[in-house]
């Protein structure tokens, strides 16, 4: 048990379990390896977009067995180049689902098209191929499937339904690395998937992203826009191998990762396996140590021919057994020192997308009865067996304390 300070969290007077101290939701796992890329490239002098993010590139398509990947500047891009360069256009609909983060939803919009919403799972909590089918409109151009938690979407019924309408696939897979779905990695099933290197993703480059294009010449083309629409290479333009006369060949964004960014990936992208191995250890930890709580239902692991990538420990509560709701539990394990998440609220109870595009509270019952009952426990590399322990003590007695 730690000894509090005091910069750690609140701690009730009435809290008799849980961490001495502030246990956060999630702390990014940065070591020496980290520290040593980022100053090999302070001391090469080159720090924005370039060799380094290019090595990046070809280890992280290595991984995945893809001939190619583009490092960007968040998942968001990749999703919005994706969409873009598989021919979505102002007018059009994307199916994606009701529960997912606003960045699904919104790299829809910046193309003029319509987010249209799906219900999900209740218990994955992720998009399936019959939702899709329902959501489906005359003017449907492409679908958008979230493998939420780090669990992989059921893909092949959703790639069916997509296949017979002829609709594009792009995965959201900032939760899904490195995930398998019967087998095959998430990022080789689809059109396209976007990754993300967000802080507190299962490999992070602070901010960032990938993207994997199944089709070569939509891959190149957003490579192109990623960086101004300028030609292929221009960031050589400064190098002597490089040229100052160079090409705009469509109306491009700014989103390239630097070098400082691509440092950490490396670094990173050598540790996923180790990462890996150690959120799968702690997940099974808390499984074991909350099965003999029947107020609360551990999370769905993958079929046997699948790949949990354990972004996140999403319990669920039986909250006809509790005195107290989600926000309460909440609040209870927070006055214990614990740090929680919700992941998410669904997009149809937003007031932007009640007011925008028309949704309302209990459009999506699927996606309302996963997220009314959904806790976010702590769960990553450098966190230890007793942090699970000590969690584990706290959540048993906040049941304890608040069973019907």
């Amino acid at each position: 048990m730690r000894r509090a300070t005091a910069l750690d969290g609140p701690r009730a007077d009435t809290a008799t379990a849980g961490p001495a101290s502030w246990l956060p939701f999630h702390r990014p796992s940065i070591g020496a390896e980290e520290i040593a890329e980022v100053v090999d490239t302070l001391r090469s002098g080159w720090v924005t977009t370039g060799p380094k993010t290019q090595r990046f590139e070809r280890e992280f398509a290595a991984r995945l067995g893809v001939p190619d990947a583009l490092a960007v500047s968040s998942g968001t891009a990749a999703l919005h180049l994706a969409l873009r360069v598989l021919g979505v256009e102002a007018g059009d609909d994307v199916i994606l689902p009701a529960y997912t983060f606003t960045a699904t939803a919104e790299a829809v919009t910046y193309l003029g098209a319509r987010p249209v919403l799906a219900d999900v799972d209740p218990v994955t909590c992720n998009l399936r191929g019959e939702d899709v089918e329902r959501a489906r409109t005359a003017r449907t151009r492409a679908v958008i499937p979230v493998h939420i938690a780090g669990l992989p979407c059921d893909m092949d019924p959703i790639l069916d339904v997509a296949r017979s309408r002829r609709l594009a696939v792009i995965e959201d897979a900032a939760h899904a690395l490195p995930a398998r779905d019967r087998g095959r990695w998430v990022g080789t099933l689809s059109d396209a998937t976007a990754f993300s290197f967000y802080a507190t993703k299962n490999i992070t480059t602070g901010e960032g992203g990938m993207l994997v294009v199944r089709d070569r010449r939509a891959a190149e083309r957003a490579r192109m826009l990623a960086l101004h629409g300028i030609s292929r290479d221009a960031w050589k333009r400064y190098t002597a191998a490089g040229h100052w006369r160079y090409e705009i060949l469509a109306s491009g964004y700014k989103y390239n990762l630097p070098d400082l960014a691509a440092s950490l990936g490396l670094a990173q992208l050598r540790k996923l396996a180790r990462f890996h191995a150690r959120r799968r250890r702690l997940a099974a930890r808390y499984d074991r140590g909350l099965a003999q709580l029947d107020a609360i239902a551990t999370p769905p692991h993958a079929p046997r021919d699948g790949t949990h990538a354990w972004h996140l420990y999403m319990i669920r509560l039986r909250t006809a057994a509790l005195r107290i709701d989600r926000d309460g539990f909440i609040e209870e394990l927070r006055a214990r020192n614990v740090g929680t998440s919700v992941h998410f609220i669904p997009l149809h109870l937003h007031p932007y997308y009640q007011q925008e595009w028309g949704y309302r509270p209990g459009q999506f019952p699927g996606a309302e009865a996963a997220w009314s009952q959904v806790v976010s426990l702590p769960l990553y590399p450098a966190m230890s067996d007793d942090d699970v322990d000590d969690v584990l003590t706290a959540v048993a007695d906040v049941v304890r304390r608040h069973r019907r």
